[in-house]
């Protein structure tokens, strides 16, 4: 009964050993690329240039943050150094204008924070969208028929296409800044 058992498993071991060979056989011929996307994210021209974008678009809004800071700054050193000598009445309305500007600031930065993440989004979803596109157009030009992402533990070098879609895209900024 034991000699009949362990026959029985052994077949059974080999029989899945050569159900599970046979798709290997014709994996010899498929074409794995694996590809970076955060890097692409990070290091595309196009990603400085959304950043800059941001920036410029951001700078004014951030520049009148600052400068109501600095007026609430300039006040609240003015109280403390003539609460002494200001009447009551005086001292309690500027403490008021203070905590008035203090909400404004907050608002505004709350709007601008809000805004601002926004828009951050919209550029990230464009460059999303782009990478996706050049990643699918260079895996068809290259015959590709498995592309994967970050969450391959290792790949080599033969087979990581990050640096061609990255090259891709800088061919593609470069291109469309020649147009503009």
């Amino acid at each position: 009964m034991l000699q009949l058992r362990k026959q029985i498993y052994s077949f059974c071991f080999i029989f899945i050993g050569m159900v599970t060979a046979v798709p290997f056989a014709d994996a010899a011929d498929t074409q794995i690329g694996i590809v970076n996307t955060a890097k692409l994210l990070k290091e595309a021209p196009q990603a400085e240039a959304a950043r800059k974008k941001l920036e410029s678009e951001f700078a004014p809004r951030d520049l009148k943050i600052v400068n109501l800071q600095k007026s609430i700054k300039v006040l609240e050193d003015k109280l403390s150094k003539d609460a002494a000598i200001m009447s009551e009445a005086a001292r309690k309305k500027q403490e008021r204008e203070i905590v008035s500007k203090k909400r404004d600031v907050k608002r505004v930065r709350e709007e601008f924070t809000e805004d601002f993440n926004f828009r951050r989004n919209e550029e990230i979803g464009k460059l999303q969208k782009l990478v996706f596109q050049t990643i699918l157009s260079l895996a068809k030009e290259k015959k590709y028929d498995i592309i994967l992402n970050e969450s391959v533990i290792y790949a080599s070098q033969q087979v990581d296409i990050t640096a061609n879609v990255l090259e891709r895209l800088r061919e593609l900024y470069k291109k469309n800044s020649e147009k503009k």
